[in-house]
């Protein structure tokens, strides 16, 4: 058997004839014909928090991280910011912890990517809850958790810093008399 193919109609939209043997969709609105989905539009921005076991030691969980952002570059995503949050307590009790370590990836990747990511991560026995969300933009800025911490650490540094370097206050060193 041949297979003949025929120009399309004179009521087909010239930009629906595509070659021989693909489909035409005709009548449809330019909103609901499909369209060719480039390579940056495919990719997608991601904000991924994780909580991981308490027993764990930092640097592991650095490791973990280290490893994930390595899992994400090898499936063809990137990874634009890591933010260790350390070990915090959490709301409720998890497999009988009440404290984990946090941590939050910023992920730019396909759909795909994260789902396959996300599948490892269930298989991770260090990993208690993890959630992805996607976002509009990624923002480079550090977190709120994050900005907090360095805030809290200025304070603390002016305040040790006010009462250990001044002298105006504190013992009386003599003078004149």
């Amino acid at each position: 058997p041949k297979c003949v193919f025929s120009a399309p109609s004179r009521s087909a939209a010239p930009e629906a004839y595509r070659h021989p043997g693909s489909i035409v969709l005709t009548g449809l609105p330019p909103a609901r014909a499909p369209r060719i989905i480039t390579e940056e539009e495919n990719m997608a921005f991601y904000e991924h928090v994780l909580i991981a076991r308490p027993e764990i030691s930092p640097q592991q969980v650095d490791t973990l991280i280290e490893d994930l952002t390595k899992t994400i570059k090898e499936l063809g995503g990137n990874t634009t910011k890591t933010e260790y949050w350390g070990l915090r307590n959490l709301t409720y009790r998890i497999q009988k912890n009440r404290k984990g370590h946090y941590a939050l990836i910023n992920i730019d990747a396909p759909a795909p990517v994260v789902h396959e990511f996300e599948r490892r991560l269930r298989i991770n026995e260090d990993v208690m809850r993890f959630k992805t969300i996607r976002v509009e933009a990624l923002d480079e800025e550090p977190s709120p958790i994050l900005a907090r911490r360095d805030r809290d650490e200025r304070r603390r540094s002016r305040r040790e810093g006010g009462r250990d370097g001044e002298d105006g206050g504190g013992e009386f060193e003599g003078g004149e008399e």
